[in-house]
């Protein structure tokens, strides 16, 4: 992967409360992918529980995620939605 950019389209950003994730798709050097941040990870980048505002808690954590994003790509890339876990926190 030539690219070390992970661009989220904020347009796609969508609350999956079932799931307890926020899903949305992203591209790195124009190549597209899905991904999901499990509620779990918005909870330790913003100390709050992601009750009803975890959509915003991904806009305002775009930078971190994305970047937390490449790692979920680098250890799972074959899914057809790539999950950023816990897993991916520094």
């Amino acid at each position: 992967m030539a690219e070390d950019q992970l661009t989220i389209d904020t347009a796609t950003i969508a609350d999956n409360e079932d799931e307890r994730q926020v899903e949305f798709d992203a591209s790195i050097g124009g190549e597209p992918y899905r991904f999901a941040v499990q509620y779990d990870v918005l909870e330790a980048l913003g100390a709050v529980v992601p009750d009803g505002n975890a959509a915003m808690m991904v806009r305002d954590h775009a930078e971190t995620i994305a970047r937390l994003g490449l790692k979920a790509l680098a250890r799972d890339a074959d899914q057809a939605r790539i999950t950023i876990s816990e897993n991916d926190l520094d």
